[in-house]
């Protein structure tokens, strides 16, 4: 195609009005832009094909200037994602627990270490604290997010444990603050501990037991070729995990 030619012209144009008019497509393309031209560890940026971060910030309504919780950060990942996402005006805490940071040989430790090291991204506040124990204000952040971790709370401890991390985050949140969850996939009558997977199912009724309700799922990380009868982390399927994203908000208080 010309670039002079009218199709060409004509295209460019659709793109335009396309953006202009879906916000989230705008900030989709942008975020993800910032995210592989910035300074991220290369293996980072490796990572994005599979969890796509900037489709997921896009869903979440995750914005610049927001104050947003990282919860079980481990590493890092996406705390440096939210870090661009929030902007020099915005403030992520990246959250983790001593058994987090301890595990395999404290790697989850050495590498938020290396990450935060020389300020490099200085809206992020590590926040190495337990769920009970946070040190936060109620109301005070406009979102929290949560990959790949609940299915831990709630196969480790069962629904009772889940709700009580879930009514944690709803006190923390502000009227109209947003919670995302990403998880692996799993089937209902499946072995999910074993396989660290949960039934979706399963964390909407412990989310609206919890005082929320689901405003959104996306299938941004639907992967249909994983039949979930595999352990998450088996040859050849890390990374390419069936996984679901669910967009929370507090349940409008009942008069």
């Amino acid at each position: 195609m010309r670039p002079d030619s009218l199709s060409f012209r004509f295209s460019r144009l659709l793109l335009l009005v396309l953006l202009w008019t879906s916000p989230s497509l705008a900030s989709d393309t942008d975020l993800a832009s910032r995210l592989q031209s910035g300074g991220r560890a290369e293996s980072d940026k490796a990572r994005d094909e599979g969890r796509k971060p900037a489709a997921v910030i896009a869903f979440l309504g995750i914005e610049s200037g927001m104050t947003v919780l990282d919860l079980f950060a481990a590493g890092g990942y996406y705390t440096e994602v939210l870090s661009e996402a929030v902007g020099v005006k915005g403030r992520v805490y990246a959250q983790n627990t001593a058994f987090v940071l301890k595990l395999r040989d404290g790697a989850n430790e050495k590498a938020m270490t290396a990450r935060l090291a020389d300020d490099r991204l200085p809206n992020v506040q590590r926040l190495d604290r337990e769920i009970d124990d946070l040190g936060l204000e109620d109301g005070s952040l406009d979102a929290a997010l949560t990959a790949l971790n609940f299915h831990d709370i709630y196969n480790g401890g069962g629904p009772e444990a889940a709700q009580g991390f879930l009514r944690v985050i709803h006190s923390l949140l502000t009227p109209d603050g947003v919670l995302g969850i990403i998880d692996h996939r799993g089937s209902p009558d499946a072995d999910n501990q074993k396989l660290h997977r949960i039934d979706e199912a399963k964390v909407i009724e412990a989310v609206e037991q919890a005082g929320f309700v689901v405003e959104a799922t996306s299938d941004v990380l639907r992967h249909t070729e994983d039949d979930r009868t595999r352990f998450v982390f088996a040859e050849g399927l890390r990374g390419a995990t069936d996984r679901f994203v669910l967009k929370l908000r507090k349940a409008p208080a009942r008069d």
